[in-house]
């Protein structure tokens, strides 16, 4: 349970889609299979402080109206699905913890494979129609990549977020607790 009001989760989630959606827009195409992006740090973030349902909601949102706003390419509900699941992994794995580098790297891990290696794999090939084992094989390298890189940004994020006062770190909501 997110310790904010439900006012306040709704403004930081209107915050984390605004900021999932525009960095959506920037991205570096290794090919048209391969592109590195950076709309996974608001979902990070969000896991972290609202929680796996709030940070699903705002991964499908956010990649909605990134699709919305700018389309790079056809709609395919499958990335939705993926930026839902994404969200939820953080949530899972980072709301109401403690902030470590071993926490962070395995929901880096969980996310890299489940959606980045798994099912985004799926998602293109059904999508451009390429063999999945081909497309597997590339995205692969393209995550074990990723996962230091996302680490660090992530560490590099949640540390002095968890530090800030804003959300006390690894503490639990008691029930009955008077918020």
């Amino acid at each position: 349970m997110s310790r904010f009001s439900k006012a306040q989760t709704v403004a930081f989630s209107g915050l984390f889609i605004a900021m999932a959606a525009v960095l959506s827009f920037f991205k570096i195409p290794i090919s048209n299979i391969i592109e590195i992006r950076f709309a996974i740090i608001p979902l990070a973030i969000s896991g972290y402080m609202l929680g796996p349902l709030a940070s699903g909601v705002i991964g499908g949102a956010a990649d909605v109206i990134g699709y919305i706003v700018k389309p790079t390419g056809p709609f395919f509900p499958g990335f939705t699905i993926s930026n839902v699941i994404t969200g939820l992994i953080f949530g899972l794995m980072l709301h109401n913890k403690k902030v470590t580098l071993w926490r962070v790297l395995v929901a880096e891990i969980l996310q890299a494979v489940i959606v980045g290696i798994f099912l985004n794999s799926l998602w293109l090939s059904i999508l451009y129609g390429n063999a999945f084992p081909v497309v597997l094989g590339a995205r692969i390298v393209k995550e074990l990549i990723m996962i230091p890189v996302n680490t660090a940004i992530f560490m590099a994020i949640l540390v002095p977020l968890s530090k800030s006062g804003l959300i006390p770190a690894g503490k639990k909501a008691v029930k009955g607790e008077v918020k």
